[in-house]
């Protein structure tokens, strides 16, 4: 029976991913900014949920926190960063504050919660750390840049992560899901729009359409992460979702391309 810590437990994907976890007899830390939403876990579940009111933001809260799960279980074994929201909006039309609130919940709420399971994981030398990224970690689309800004930095802070932990027996997983019906978008904030960027949010849903990304099943993701975990030498990424590796292929593609169509200013530089 394993221990698993999973952040923004109440809804979207991790409700999901709550229900599995404690269907198939692990136990589970389960955090939520509501904590009363998580009332049907504790009563279906007993004493195998904690349910943990927890704003990740909150670095102080995160310790208090992880501590608390440890005490109750044991240890963590798997910690599933999952809390997050997405800003729509162009990079002139976000606010200072919108901009920080995206960078606190998306990337210092998992840099927090990472940081509080890795003493003890490295005591066992056992552990798996799961970052819930995005297709939008290794993509970025007009309208998204801020939220994806806060991808890139979790998946350049997870990347440095695995090579300083695998000597543990850590293993890190960046989760890439591609397009899930979740109301992640209509439960975000949004940006005022400008209309000098209403060409940006149209080229944001032509890129969607043109990609051919079909809405995936959320429950699905259940049994996939379920499968993650149990993978003896799981992947340092992996895609959530269908037609995620075509897009990708294009956007690579496109960036060696223009590196090497300007080598020669690369090379002046060089001295």
């Amino acid at each position: 029976m394993d221990t698993w810590f999973l952040t923004g437990a109440s809804r979207g994907l991790g409700a999901h991913w709550a229900e599995a976890i404690l269907e198939r007899g692990d136990n589970l830390a389960a955090a939520a900014r509501d904590v009363a939403a998580l009332k049907p876990l504790t009563d279906r579940y007993g004493d195998r949920v904690l349910a943990l009111e927890l704003d990740v933001t909150d670095r102080a809260a995160v310790d208090v926190a992880v501590t608390t799960a440890e005490q109750r279980f044991g240890g963590i074994d798997l910690l599933v960063n999952n809390a997050g929201h997405m800003l729509v909006g162009a990079v002139e039309e976000v606010s200072a504050e919108q901009a920080r609130a995206q960078m606190d919940v998306n990337y210092f709420g998992a840099l927090w919660t990472t940081r509080a399971v890795l003493h003890g994981m490295r005591s066992r030398r056992r552990g798996r750390i799961m970052q819930v990224s995005s297709l939008g970690g290794l993509i970025a689309h007009p309208s998204l840049g801020i939220y994806q800004a806060s991808k890139w930095a979790l998946e350049a802070m997870s990347q440095s992560l695995a090579a300083e932990v695998a000597a543990y027996d850590i293993h890190v997983t960046l989760i890439e899901p591609i397009m899930f019906p979740t109301g992640l978008a209509e439960s975000s904030p949004q940006a005022a729009a400008h209309p000098a960027y209403a060409h940006a949010r149209e080229a944001l849903y032509a890129d969607a359409a043109r990609s051919g990304f079909v809405p995936g099943d959320p429950a699905a993701t259940a049994q996939a992460i379920l499968a993650l975990a149990d993978t003896p030498n799981p992947p340092l990424r992996v895609l959530f979702g269908t037609h995620g590796l075509e897009a990708l292929r294009t956007e690579y593609a496109g960036r060696l391309a223009g590196l090497e169509q300007w080598d020669h200013l690369s090379r002046l530089a060089q001295g």
